[in-house]
């Protein structure tokens, strides 16, 4: 597995994994080069395609999702510099292994190359999950209209708040969760949520009956993440047990596991509360050989 597959990823990228509780962890979490305690096996086989539900949205999807916001800012990303036909083709490519989750956002600027590649599989089998940057209620709907034409279709699954830090989010920007709401009542969304990037931001994100969908960073090492893993855990478990979706991302570090991707895959899939989780690749030798590891952990 190359090295760019797990380059650095700008702060609000893609990546996700996470773990099932303390006994897991080492007591050097947060040091890329500590060593990972020693994995139980894996109470049963996963795969990549896996059908998962996500939180109670109604919506399944695969366990996999196709990252497209390697270095994702600015409207460019590492996937969207292989051109709308080259991201377009991974994208099938996956699909024809069996996923069936876009993870887009506009601020990687990958909808036109979504938007190809619904050209060619049925809508209703696919997830589409994107993000707006919107802070106020008129940008919220404008962004909702626009990127629907940017992704040729009438209606996105997954719409996320990107990127919160704030620890009032819920109350500073209640206008675009209206706005979110009222879509969802619609048919325009099928389910709205947030990624979230500060632990105040995620505490606010857990305990808020509005949010159906968390897209959360957590891996063994606490690499870019919004606390160490153990307390990321213990949001996530609220999460969970307040009965929302959770995706992750960062599963591999942003680098820090690049050098064992099957310990981390594997630290993934032994955990009960993820739906399912995000990685974006750069090639389709790099998207198969993922889709191997995950089947082979």
């Amino acid at each position: 597995m190359r090295c760019r597959y797990f380059i650095r990823q700008a702060a609000c990228g893609v990546g996700g994994a996470v773990l099932g509780g303390g006994a897991w962890l080492t007591s050097h979490a947060l040091a890329p080069q500590a060593r990972l305690a020693v994995l139980p096996p894996l109470p049963r086989k996963f795969t990549a395609a896996d059908t998962v539900s996500i939180g109670k949205t109604g919506i399944q999807t695969s366990r996999l999702a196709m990252g497209t916001g390697t270095v994702g800012s600015g409207h460019h990303s590492h996937q969207t510099a292989l051109g709308i036909e080259g991201l377009s083709d991974l994208l099938r490519n996956g699909y024809d292994h069996g996923l069936r989750f876009f993870d887009a956002a506009d601020s990687y600027g990958s909808h036109p190359h979504v938007a190809e590649a619904l050209q060619h599989v049925p809508r209703d089998k696919v997830t589409v999950l994107t993000k707006t940057w919107a802070r106020d209620a008129a940008t919220a709907r404008a962004d909702l209209d626009r990127f629907r034409r940017e992704l040729g279709t009438e209606y996105i699954d997954i719409c996320l708040m990107h990127c919160l830090t704030e620890g009032d989010w819920t109350g500073r920007f209640q206008g675009v969760m209206d706005v979110f709401a009222e879509a969802k009542q619609k048919g325009i969304i099928r389910a709205h949520g947030c990624s979230c990037h500060s632990i105040e931001a995620l505490r606010t994100a857990a305990k808020s009956p509005w949010v159906d969908v968390h897209l959360v960073r957590i891996n063994p090492f606490g690499s870019y993440m919004d606390s160490d893993p153990q307390t990321v855990v213990s949001v996530i478990r609220e999460m969970r047990a307040n009965g929302h979706g959770i995706v992750g991302m960062k599963i591999l570090g942003q680098g820090a596991l690049r050098n064992r991707p099957d310990e981390a895959l594997k630290f993934a899939l032994g955990l009960d509360l993820l739906d399912a989780f995000t990685i974006g690749a750069e090639s389709k030798s790099e998207q198969e050989d993922l889709i191997r590891r995950i089947a082979a952990a």
